[in-house]
Parts: structure tokens; sequence; C-alpha cells
């Protein structure tokens, strides 16, 4: 089994009024919330441990995970990111690569994390999942990394990440920042030619404004 760190500790000020009174990954999609989307794939993988960070609206999804076999990494007097959240977790993940997952998304075909698990190799730092930016429903902006004919990613291209991935965690170390995000991580493995993307081979669908929803839900319809 391979860890697996759930990030559900932002604000979710884009999904505003919906998270007003609802952390954004308690939002209902087609019946099911985000955060038990992302844990379904998570069991579907044979992930564990399992770890879901909080902070805004914390309690609710404490009591939403109660019973669970589910571990809180609790931000609850500061929100420190996805890299400063990782690092905080580790103790609870234990040793080795972990896999991380965001939840505001949605994904239809293979499951990413066991497609990125069959893909990984021990020559890899990271393995990020990618979508093409064409393919990329309800996504604003550019695309953000390249791959080259090894595999190996460079930032800025047609490719979005889609928010799932396999990392090694040690040079989390080399940060001296509490609050920091992974693409602090992700820039030093990518100079040291470690960072790696996998393409999906599905749907997928950022989830991240309330316009997204129903967009999300035609995705998971069709």
């Amino acid at each position: 089994m391979r860890p697996l760190m759930i990030f559900a500790a932002g604000l979710g000020t884009r999904m505003r009024p919906l998270t007003d009174s609802l952390p954004k990954p308690l939002i209902p999609v087609a019946g099911r919330t985000l955060l038990d989307r992302a844990l379904d794939l998570g069991r579907d993988a044979g992930a564990g441990p399992v770890v879901v960070n909080t902070h805004y609206l914390g309690g609710q999804i404490a009591d939403h995970l109660a019973g669970q076999d589910v571990a809180i990494s609790d931000e609850s007097g500061t929100i420190l990111d996805t890299g400063g959240g990782l690092r905080q977790a580790l103790p609870l993940l234990g040793e080795g690569p972990v896999m991380t997952l965001n939840p505001d998304v949605v994904w239809t075909g293979p499951n990413p994390l066991a497609a990125l698990d069959a893909a990984w190799r021990d020559d890899m730092d990271a393995l990020l999942m990618l979508v093409p930016v064409d393919r990329a429903r309800a996504r604003q902006g550019a695309g953000d990394f390249s791959l080259d004919a090894g595999g190996r990613i460079s930032r800025r291209g047609d490719y979005v990440y889609g928010g799932a991935q396999i990392i090694r965690p040690d040079r989390l170390a080399d940060i001296p920042d509490r609050v920091f995000s992974l693409n602090r991580l992700w820039d030093l493995l990518i100079a040291d030619g470690r960072a790696c993307g996998l393409i999906h081979q599905g749907g997928w669908c950022d989830v991240g404004y309330p316009e997204a929803i129903p967009v999300a839900e035609g995705v998971l319809h069709g």
C-alpha cells in the first residue's frame, strides 16, 4: 500500500457563496461529496494510510470522517499550503513516496492513483497526472507543463496538472519556510530532471467554482 494525502484545508474562495458555511470538499457533485469521491479513488487504489488536512470549517470535515479509517492533519491555527501541509502530515503518512490528491476535481476512466502507481519507477522523484488542456473541462487559464520524449516535465505547455501525483517528500527539508506550495518542491525536482508526467486517459473536470458543478456532473454522466 502507498500512503495518500488528500488536500482539504483550502478556503474555497472561488466557490462562494456555496462555501460561506460549507467547506469545499463537502460540496456534493452528482449526489456525492468531493471528499468522498477522492476517498473512493484512494480506497479503490489500495492506498493507506490516508490523511486529510483541515483548516477552514475543519470541524465539519472531521465530523464527516468520524468512524472512518482516515487520519486528520489539523491546520486550524495556520493554513500551511500544499507543501507545508504535506510536510506537517509526514509523521502520519510514514516513509517513502506518497500519493497526493486534490478533491476539487472529478475523474472518469482509469483510476488516476492506480495508474500513477502502475507507472511509478524508482528513478522518479515525482510523477504528476496530466490532462491535455483541450480536454480539461471547466479549467480556467493556460496549461501548466510540457512533456519531453522521456516523460519528464518542464514548466509551461499544453498539459494541466490534474491534481493527483506520487512524490518523494525528502527534499521538503530543503525548503525553510513553514507555509509554501508544492510548486517549490516541483521546481527542485524539475531542475534535477526527476519530475515526470503521465497523461490521464479518461475525462476530467475542475470543480473550482459554482458554475463548474453542472459541467462536472455532465462529465460524470457522459
